[in-house]
């Protein structure tokens, strides 16, 4: 029975794509799950995986058009018994016909080890809800391959939203069995993205299968580059491409640690940074690659000079939703000078004794957090939000703390912050900060904000006018903290000059529901209970 293949929608604002590759050709068999084609979108390049197993009847568009999504791209026949297909890789290694050597090599390795699970039932690996109003999510790396083994709780794959990057743990211990998105996919939540066996025992065998270089599949870093034939087909995005060709690079030189052998941004990056060159042996790739951190994200930051390079998913969903911020709310900033002077002898004076008695560095953020956490407490329309005509005022006082990373800027929640005492704060910063310069928050880490905090002052500026982070009404900003003379008014009336260390906070709110006198007041409380600091910080 003919089965339709549509152009899949990457993302929710996503309404075209563009084929840039086939894969396939009319009459190849294709299995269930084996990349058919590659798309281009305004987010992601992916390789897009056939529902079904069957024949290839029709291809509809061709290379290179661009289709809304939904639209119809070709056709395949008959749902047949070629899902067992797998079987003949074994004595594939010579065969003809260029369609069967592709796929006896390295595009369907991972799924030459599904026969492993047999010792019990497999366990699907979902992609996750990064957020309650996350709806999709973009694998960016695969930590494991098919037939490693797997322990409850360890990172699996790295998945990037337009809130958060993250490393996503096994459900289960077992054998990973099965990947069936791609990295550079981007799937809806609850897709199944992968498969764990039961029996972890065997993960040994499942490389045996492998025809052309059974050492390569349990580590194809380390032989990717050699294996490659002169037919066979190098898996990549267009970027990777793009990247080779102005660089003059020989992708069959570069070892692919992505999905199926495919070379990945940072595998043709750790290429270049490793000084390979287009002549240079096949040995010299796998050295550069195996050293490669995945922190590679940050790599994109040094562009060669008129390059043109695409923003990531995340740079782009930041850029919307600033955008959509301007939009939705009327924006007004006021900002008060504070004198710290209280509050940097009292940290100077007791900031070793504090990281020796509670294992965590004193900085400012926990005495301006607890700061606006009790003005909050004085001000609750400061901590609302829009919903409708009406405003909602918050229960709690979820405290949003912006964190600048390497690939983006992110913001992690410290909820229910006005039930947690200084050393409460100060811990649960460090740990929120941490983590998510690790990608280890947790999906509910990241949403449910009602205020921001955001310190760009540790750059040297005097203040910012920050954009509220929506759906909140209201968002600090923390300008520089330096040493400034001041005139000073003692109770006689007398003036005088001094050295005082001054920072200045910037409130930028939505003056649809928060009045300027509203933020004068609120930014008065914040700016006395500072100045006048007396809570024992623990």
């Amino acid at each position: 029975m003919p089965t339709d293949i549509v152009m899949p929608q990457m993302g929710e604002s996503i309404t075209e794509g563009t084929i840039t590759k086939w894969l396939k050709k009319p009459g190849d068999s294709v299995q269930r799950d084996e990349p058919l084609f590659e798309i281009s979108t305004d987010k992601v390049d992916a390789e897009i995986p056939s529902p079904v197993a069957g024949t290839l009847k029709e291809i509809k568009i061709a290379e290179g058009t661009t289709v809304q999504i939904n639209t119809v791209v070709a056709v395949i026949d008959g749902a047949d018994s070629a899902a067992a297909a797998p079987a003949p890789a074994a004595p594939a290694p010579a065969a003809s016909a260029p369609a069967k050597t592709e796929a006896s090599t390295a595009p369907v390795v991972p799924e030459k080890a599904k026969p492993a699970p047999a010792a019990g039932p497999g366990t699907d690996v979902l992609m996750p809800q990064m957020g309650e109003s996350i709806t999709e999510g973009t694998i960016t790396k695969w930590l494991k391959k098919v037939g490693d083994s797997v322990q409850r709780d360890e990172p699996i794959f790295e998945i990037s939203t337009d809130k958060v990057d993250a490393e996503i743990p096994s459900p289960v211990a077992g054998t990973l069995t099965e990947i069936k998105v791609p990295e550079g996919a981007t799937v809806t939540i609850n897709t199944v993205v992968a498969v764990i066996g039961g029996g972890a025992a065997k993960p040994a065998a499942a490389p045996a299968p492998v025809v052309a270089a059974p050492a390569a599949a349990p580590a194809p870093v380390a032989a990717a580059a050699p294996a490659r034939t002169e037919g066979e087909r190098l898996r990549s995005s267009p970027l990777v491409r793009k990247i080779a060709k102005e660089n003059n690079v020989d992708l069959g030189a570069v070892a692919g640690t992505g999905a199926s052998g495919r070379i990945t941004k940072a595998d043709i990056l750790g290429h270049l940074e490793g000084g390979a060159k287009p002549s240079a042996a096949p040995a010299v790739a796998p050295a550069a690659v195996a050293v490669a951190p995945a922190a590679k994200p940050a790599a994109p930051a040094q562009p060669l000079p008129g390059e043109l390079v695409q923003m990531s998913k995340m740079r782009v969903i930041i850029a919307e939703r600033m955008v959509e911020s301007k939009h939705t709310s009327p924006h007004v900033h006021t900002v008060f000078k504070v004198d710290m002077t209280r509050i940097v002898r009292l940290r100077e004076k007791e900031k070793a004794k504090y990281e020796q008695r509670n294992g965590v560095k004193l900085t400012y953020m926990p005495f301006i957090t607890r700061a606006a956490i009790a003005a909050l407490r004085k001000h609750p329309i400061v901590n609302g939000s829009i919903e409708g005509t009406a405003i909602r005022y918050n229960k709690n006082i979820n405290v949003g703390i912006a964190v600048a990373l390497d690939w983006g800027l992110i913001v992690p929640v410290i909820k229910q912050a006005e039930e947690k005492n200084f050393l409460g704060i100060t811990r649960a910063i460090v740990d929120i900060a941490d983590r998510a310069r690790g990608k280890k928050l947790a999906p509910d880490e990241i949403s449910g904000g009602t205020f921001t905090l955001t310190n760009s002052g540790i750059f040297g500026e005097q203040f910012g006018m920050p954009i509220i982070n929506q759906p909140q009404s209201a968002i600090l900003g923390i300008g520089g903290l330096n040493k400034e003379a001041v005139v000073l008014t003692d109770k006689d009336g007398s003036d005088s000059i001094a050295i005082r260390s001054i920072q200045r906070f910037t409130l930028g709110f939505d003056h649809r529901i928060i009045d300027g006198a509203d933020a004068g007041k609120f930014m008065s409380d914040f700016k006395a209970y500072l100045e006048n600091w007396s809570e024992d910080i623990g």
